[in-house]
């Protein structure tokens, strides 16, 4: 099981970007998945949780700006980012939990990270 994150780039204060994450391998089923951020120095957080059941969680600094959404059929998730912030530079990973896949199970799995810079 592999998760790759996309989309992170370089843009100016007030901007958006949209990153995806896309689950590949033999999965049965994955619960609930998230996006999760570490910047420079700092320790890594949790950004927004989507549960199995539609359950939005958001991370306070990020409320109001950023949305998760999730293409089941594509085992896919995505973080809509608007108005953003010097300080939401960082290195954005994203995370699946109990992954399901032929013969196998995985309490969580982890992407890459995807670098995501706001600066003018």
């Amino acid at each position: 099981v592999q998760l790759q994150a996309s989309g992170g780039g370089l843009v100016q204060p007030g901007g958006s970007l949209r990153l995806s994450c896309k689950a590949s391998g033999s999965i049965y089923s994955i619960s609930g998945m998230g996006w999760y951020r570490q910047g420079p120095g700092l320790q890594r957080e949790m950004v927004a949780h989507l549960s199995a059941a539609g359950t939005t969680n958001y991370a306070d600094s990020v409320k109001g700006r950023f949305t998760i959404s999730r293409d089941s059929a594509k085992n896919t998730i995505y973080l809509k980012m608007n108005s953003l912030k010097p300080e939401d530079t960082a290195v954005y990973y994203c995370r699946a939990e109990d992954v399901v896949v032929t013969a196998d199970y995985y309490l969580d799995v982890w992407g890459q990270g995807t670098l995501v810079t706001v600066s003018s």
